[in-house]
């Protein structure tokens, strides 16, 4: 068991690549202000920037941008009486170089930028399209950077946080003990989750933060049974990931007496990646959330069978940028690319369910509620298909 807890591994998994995504340092983006963006012909083709890391020496980089690219181009072949005129340049990765590429986007002419991935590289291309009143759709769930005319696509902490404490005040669960880690990631878990709670009708009974560290854990454990002892905690709500310290939280606890059965589990992260993580006897019965996995098996299949290969997992962020693209400009309007039409609060449809951008330059996403159960992931609460639907 304890050969699983590698928290400095490279993985590229969805967790590990929007890990990177949100944990980069950034400066806040000019605002366009009053939802303000380009005036367009919606009759002319429509010139998007498509800003990737294709010539990053980062591992894994080259084939996420492939990828989003790929998936950018699937969605324009979806578009009914749209023409997207897509101008794809490269980041290499860097805020340096996302800076010169974005100013180099508008001054071609692009209307809209979507990407770069990274969270630096991103607020470095904002600033530099907010010059010339360009929004940035970027791929990053780093809610620091969003703002202004820089929206993120990427599911985001906040909104998994709130979609889980609905579900589970809606199930009984109302005393919540929260566990997270110390490092950067922990803390926005953190974050998100106090607010979450905040919001609902729940109780935070207790916080318990541990070193990310095997002894860490092993430290954190007669803690965290304390705090559910002394407040009678029906649920814990943690920040650990399947790479890290999830494994070993869930083979502890239930040695320490805190049984998932009596207290239920919820993780902020995914809980189905690697797949192998099933087969673990503490995670059988936890809660986490994702997005809807029929859009997602679908999308996958289409993408399969058009290039040959599996998307990497936030590929499909692109597909989104573009779907969106297309339904505001296929509407006809010429605010179509202003922030306050992107923010319109139907929302769009997306490779893995609903969603939509926020003035804030958040985003929601329509996400389920899993369980793991007999090594099976198992939906217990499907995603919404709506903005009015369950969980929001």
């Amino acid at each position: 068991m304890f050969a699983l807890f590698k928290p400095a591994r490279k993985a590229s998994t969805l967790l590990a690549s929007l890990a990177a995504a949100v944990f980069l340092s950034a400066c806040e983006p000019i605002s366009l202000g009053g939802g303000g963006g380009p005036t367009i012909n919606t009759s002319n083709p429509v010139p998007v920037a498509l800003l990737i890391p294709a010539g990053s020496a980062q591992s894994g980089d080259a084939l996420l941008a492939k990828s989003l690219e790929n998936a950018a181009r699937l969605a324009m072949a979806d578009l009914q009486n749209v023409t997207i005129d897509l101008r794809v340049y490269d980041t290499a990765g860097s805020s340096t170089t996302a800076a010169a590429v974005a100013a180099q986007a508008v001054n071609e002419g692009a209307l809209i930028l979507l990407g770069p991935v990274y969270a630096e590289a991103a607020n470095a291309a904002g600033i530099a399209a907010a010059q010339k009143g360009v929004n940035v759709l970027a791929f990053s769930n780093n809610t620091t950077i969003a703002g202004g005319n820089v929206f993120v696509l990427g599911p985001t902490f906040d909104n998994t946080a709130n979609r889980l404490t609905k579900f589970a005040v809606k199930q009984g669960k109302s005393n919540i003990v929260m566990v997270h880690s110390n490092d950067v990631a922990g803390q926005v878990g953190r974050n998100a989750i106090q607010k979450a709670v905040g919001n609902s009708k729940a109780n935070l009974a207790a916080t318990v933060p541990f070193e990310l560290s095997q002894q860490g854990v092993i430290n954190a454990v007669p803690q965290i049974k304390s705090a559910v002892d002394q407040s009678g905690a029906d649920a814990i709500f943690m920040t650990a990931n399947t790479s890290d310290a999830l494994p070993l939280f869930t083979q502890l606890l239930p040695e320490a007496g805190v049984s998932p059965t009596v207290t239920q589990y919820i993780g902020l992260t995914r809980w189905d990646i690697p797949s192998q993580t099933l087969a673990l006897p503490g995670v059988q019965g936890g809660w986490f959330a994702m997005p809807d996995p029929a859009k997602t098996q679908q999308f996958n299949a289409r993408y399969q069978a058009t290039y040959g290969g599996a998307p990497h997992p936030i590929g499909g962020l692109a597909y989104d940028g573009i779907a969106a693209i297309g339904a505001l400009v296929g509407a006809g309007k010429s605010d179509a690319l202003t922030g306050a039409a992107l923010t319109q609060g139907a929302g769009f449809q997306g490779v893995s369910g609903i969603f939509r951008l926020r003035p804030d330059g958040t985003n929601e996403r329509g996400l389920a509620v899993a369980s793991i159960q007999n090594k099976q992931v198992v939906v217990i609460d499907p995603a919404p298909t709506s903005f009015s639907g369950a969980g929001f």
